[in-house]
């Protein structure tokens, strides 16, 4: 099986194709899903717990295969993508968690490194960059701390430095403040909206709506496993 290509002359970064994650008869996690992601577009996705949020997070960045329909990522058929070829797409995702996923011996410039690290780049490269995305997410002054010296709000920080060092084709954040407070979750956000400004394309899962239309953001929103509403049609 090789990996499917897709066209040159498209837009979209990410294109989902009625799309459908069953796990049995009963239990029906994802229903007949379909929408893009343009390049560049910073988008919320919404909904209540169970309502397919992390199921969806979890086809794209192949955690699991759908049961049916066509995910896109760039030139990428991530549905029809062979086992071996996960590990290097993956290269090409930045995965940000609720959890944050620090390697707690690691200070947070050797957490964000770590992607530079596994693509093999340079040393004065990994170094610049490090310090560029330290700066970018204002943690410079916390670059030698590890995760447990690290506020929440701090460690998804780096999180999220992380995730942006290697300039992946798309971002993904599975409730990335879910764990934090409202005020550290709306700056957690913003910091979301500058990446983008940066050129970020970015697709963010959250149960905070309201801190979602705060940034006045394409949101689509989920409903029992099925798209119920996109506020841009």
């Amino acid at each position: 099986m090789t990996i499917t290509v897709i066209d040159d002359n498209f837009n979209f970064m990410l294109k989902i194709d009625s799309v459908s994650k069953k796990y049995s008869a009963s239990l029906i996690a994802l229903s007949n899903i379909s929408f893009s992601v343009n390049k560049g577009e910073m988008v919320f996705l919404t909904g209540a717990s169970g309502a397919g949020k992390s199921t969806l997070m979890r086809l794209l960045y192949l955690e699991e295969k759908p049961s049916q329909g066509e995910i896109r990522l760039g030139k990428f058929e991530l549905a029809s993508l062979p086992k071996r070829k996960i590990p290097s797409l993956r290269r090409h995702l930045g995965v940000i968690f609720q959890d944050f996923k620090l390697i707690p011996d690691r200070t947070a410039a050797e957490n964000i490194a770590l992607s530079l690290e596994v693509v093999g780049k340079s040393k004065s490269v990994i170094r610049r960059r490090v310090d560029e995305m330290l700066k970018l997410v204002g943690l410079w002054q916390r670059r030698n701390n590890y995760p447990r010296q690290l506020s929440g709000g701090e460690a998804q920080r780096v999180a999220m430095a992380r995730a942006m060092v290697n300039e992946p084709l798309i971002i993904l954040a599975d409730e990335p403040t879910g764990n934090l407070d409202t005020e550290n979750a709306r700056g957690i956000f913003k910091l979301f909206d500058e990446m983008n400004v940066r050129g970020a394309t970015i697709l963010i899962a959250t149960h905070q709506i309201q801190l979602a239309k705060e940034l006045n953001k394409r949101i689509l929103h989920l409903e029992n496993g099925a798209l119920e509403n996109d506020s841009h049609e």
